[in-house]
Order: structure tokens, then sequence, then C-alpha cells
């Protein structure tokens, strides 16, 4: 039979939905101390600067005591200068004296500046000293995750522990409107596939529904375990119907050059690799090593190795190899 161009390549993978890390948080708390109220819930929908939660938190309150402290010193620096200023205009003290109230004044402006920076860090700008810490979310969207409760005690660490438990965020917070696919493409489709290419994925959860994609990343290694590289891809979910961790079916259409097609009975692995049997005149065969890519409808397409027009063996190949086989061996 002789060898034809192949229909357009389709790679079919596996692939996994995840949360876009583009709009996502995994709050944890920057103090340690005791949750005293929880504000939001899983499936509520929050904006940036919401409040979540609250905690009693000891150094929390120590760092609005520093900036009282702060505060208070600035004020008493700037009436020190003015006093100071004034007893100069009467001959009563030296020029010293009020070059060192301008140093005071200028080292308590610093500390003000720094002690307030650091309670807007955490976004709270109040003088009183409560030790009430309000854990905000700095995104907008959706709590998809909650695993803080009333009364529990919380760490500033705990992200760093090696107990999955502890690892476990306060809040997850994100914008389901769009998801991540991933997706492990094997070594040899590598070149198949490139930034941009659509993708139409599947879902056990909506059988009948078929979702677009888009890739936008393709890995610049190779996993030396699985061999693979990592695809990334966005897919609209705007009527949230997919989910994170949801395991999905990928169709992908190739964008490699349009390859030889050849009955998938033509060809025969031989230990690593495929080999088929092309026909150099009557009753002669010549065994060539070739390059498969995807199989469809019975067709395999040869990516390497064959010429368009050349005729194959294309059924009883495995009796041809294992004469081949024997004849080699002899």
């Amino acid at each position: 039979m002789p060898a034809r161009p192949a229909a357009p390549e389709t790679l079919h993978l596996a692939g996994r939905l995840v949360w876009d890390e583009d709009v996502t948080v995994r709050i944890f708390s920057p103090f340690a101390g005791r949750v005293v109220s929880v504000a939001a819930d899983a499936g509520q929908r929050v904006a940036a600067g919401d409040v979540l939660a609250t905690l009693a938190a000891p150094d929390f309150g120590q760092a609005q005591a520093d900036a009282r402290r702060a505060a208070t010193d600035l004020a008493m620096a700037e009436r020190t200068l003015v006093r100071q200023r004034d007893l100069l205009a009467h001959g009563v003290v030296a020029q010293k004296d009020v070059e060192a109230a301008e140093a005071d004044l200028a080292r308590a402006r610093a500390e003000q500046q720094r002690a307030a920076g650091r309670l807007a860090l955490y976004g709270d700008d109040s003088v009183s000293v409560n030790q009430e810490f309000r854990l905000r979310t700095p995104l907008r969207g959706f709590v998809v995750e909650r695993g803080i409760t009333p009364g529990q005690e919380v760490r500033p660490d705990q992200m760093l522990a090696n107990d999955p438990q502890l690892f476990r965020p306060l809040f997850v917070v994100t914008d389901p409107s769009v998801l991540w696919m991933v997706v492990d493409l094997p070594e040899q489709d590598v070149g198949s596939l490139a930034v941009g290419t659509a993708l139409r994925i599947h879902t056990r959860a909506w059988p009948d529904r078929v979702f677009p994609g888009r890739i936008v990343l393709i890995g610049s290694a190779v996993d030396p375990t699985t061999r693979t590289v990592r695809v990334r891809a966005t897919v609209p979910n705007p009527w949230n119907l997919l989910k994170a961790e949801m395991l999905a079916d990928v169709a992908a259409a190739g964008v490699r050059e349009p390859a030889i097609g050849v009955p998938a009975d033509a060809v025969v692995l031989a230990g690593e690799t495929h080999v088929v049997f092309v026909e150099e005149g009557p009753g002669r065969y010549r065994r060539t090593v070739v390059q498969v890519g995807a199989e469809q409808h019975g067709i395999v397409a040869i990516r390497h190795g064959l010429s368009g027009g050349e005729r194959v063996v294309a059924s009883g190949s495995l009796l041809v190899e294992r004469l081949f086989q024997l004849a080699r061996g002899s």
C-alpha cells in the first residue's frame, strides 16, 4: 500500500485543572496569636482589603506600642526644637543645643516613619494598642478554602512546617473565572505544540461539553523521571463549572508539517524502535526505522523515515519482521 499524507495530527493528553496562580493568594498570619473571630467563609466573595479574621496577637500589640511611642517621641522632639530655637533667640542657649535638638527630631521622625510603615504593611494605621490583628486579603475574588476556626492558635512559621495539616493556609482566595490546565507533554511530542495552540478539554463532570483552552507556556526542561515537559494553558471558566484539581482529557491540534500516514498494521515495534517494510521491487523489501506520531482511525503518522508514495507492507508485517530476524540470525 502506498504511503500518503496523513490527516492533521491531534494529540490526546491528560491534564489537571488548578487555580490561576496570577490571581490566587494563600494567606497565613504574620503573627502568632489566637483567633478571636472569623469574618469570611468558603464560597464568599471578597474585595481587596476585606477583613477575613481577627486575631489576638501580642507581637502585633508590641508593634502598635512601638508606633504609639514613636509618635509621642516625635511630638516631644518637635516641641523641644521649638523651645531651643526660642531660647537661642534670647541668648540663653548655644547654637550647638539647637543643632542637637534638630538631630533628635530627625531621628524621632525616622523612627516614627519606620514604626508607622510597619503597621501599614499589615493594613493597620491606628494608634491604639489593642493587640487585635485583622487578617486581610490583598486580592479580590472568592474564598475557596478556609482553614481557621475561632479559638485556634496560629503562628507565623506554620507555612514552613513539614506537616501538611500545619502547612495548610488559613485562607485561599482566588478568581475562579479563569483556571490553569497543567499537562505533562511527552518528550517526543514537544515539537508538536506551540504557545498559542488551541485545546479542546473534556471532563468527567461534564461529558457532553467541550471547554476551550489555549497554551500560554511550554516548560524549558524535561523531567528526568517521567521524560515529560510541563505545559500550562488557560481555560475560561465564566460559569464556574470547572473546579480545581479536576482531571481532564485534552486534545490539541499539532503544529508539525503534515506527516506521512500508513496503516497501523504496517508498523512493527522492534525493541524500542518502530519499523516498516518498504517495497523496493517484486519480492524485495527494505526494513526502515521510522519515528511515529499519533494514531487516528487506524492510520499512524510517520514523522521521519518515509517518503510519500513509497509502498509499505500493510498486512503481515509481523511475519515479515520474523523472517527478517531469522534471516539475520542465520
